[in-house]
């Protein structure tokens, strides 16, 4: 049996922002004062967001990933080694952390429900097979769609309707480009595994423009939405991506890499008050 301190290894407390973070600014958008805020729902399902959700995606991922993790040192220092043993016990811990929130989910709303079923199977099956999503160039991307959910359910959750086509479309150009930016460090690493990855085939420089385009078309579909703010954030991640083509010309692109979740957070945050800043003093 899988204690809980295991259990909060693998799910990797650094890494809760990217489900937590979309599903409070969900929040955000579908309230009108900070007092829909104060229900059960809405805190048992933060709870959910925070590390039952990240239990999954983590614990898939460990589960099919072995036979590259036994060989990552990094594993059995920062994170957990899922053997194969503890693959069956691992899968069973997350049938009480996931079954009673889709059961909850489907007495709220079918768009809640929906949110939810969606968001587990762009987790489930970027790892797992049949589709194992990560092993596929340009689906390996397309389904870090995946920590936009959370944000698509929240709002069902305030709502009980889904958020405008529009900012999903810009989410998922941002996630798509931020798995594809973070797949370049490991670009000789995974060529020389033979694993296929949007990196591996774009290559670097292929890589930065693709990702350039992507946030490009990230701030102009959010524009409308997000006004000042989504030219402030799309312009901050426009310039990395340029500095990022300067870096690598110099070998130094790793060194610039190390910022990006700095980034990431800082976008977090803006775009979080963005929302948020009338609403959350309004009883």
């Amino acid at each position: 049996m899988l204690d809980f301190k295991f259990i909060l290894k693998v799910s990797r407390p650094r890494f809760w922002f990217y489900t937590f973070g979309p599903y409070l600014i969900g929040l955000m958008a579908g309230i009108e004062s900070a007092g829909e805020l104060v229900r059960i729902d809405v805190i048992a399902f933060a709870f959910y967001f925070l590390l039952s959700a990240n239990h999954l995606i983590y614990g898939v991922n460990d589960v099919f990933d072995y036979e590259t993790d036994r060989l990552n040192p990094k594993k059995r220092r920062y994170e957990a080694l899922v053997t194969p043993e503890m693959r069956r016990p691992l899968l069973i811990s997350m049938v009480p952390a996931t079954v009673p929130f889709v059961l909850a989910a489907a007495l709220i709303s079918v768009e809640v429900l929906v949110a939810l079923l969606a968001f587990l199977f762009f987790s489930i099956f970027y790892s797992a097979p049949p589709i194992r999503a990560k092993t596929k160039p340009f689906l390996d991307s397309a389904f870090n769609i995946l920590y936009v959910m959370p944000a698509v359910f929240a709002y069902a959750l305030i709502t009980k309707d889904f958020p405008p086509l529009q900012p999903i479309m810009a989410g998922g150009c941002w996630t798509a480009a931020m798995h594809a930016y973070s797949a370049i460090p490991d670009i000789d690493v995974d060529q020389q595994a033979g694993i296929k990855t949007i990196a591996t085939v774009f290559g670097t420089y292929g890589t930065l423009v693709l990702c350039f385009l992507l946030y490009a078309a990230a701030t102009i579909l959010s524009f409308e939405y997000l006004g000042l703010a989504s030219l402030t954030i799309g312009s901050a991640y426009l310039l990395l991506m340029i500095a990022s083509i300067q870096s690598a010309r110099s070998g130094r692109l790793f060194k610039l890499y190390r910022a990006f979740p700095i980034i990431n957070v800082a976008a977090g945050f803006v775009l979080f008050w963005t929302i948020s800043a009338t609403k959350l003093f309004t009883p």
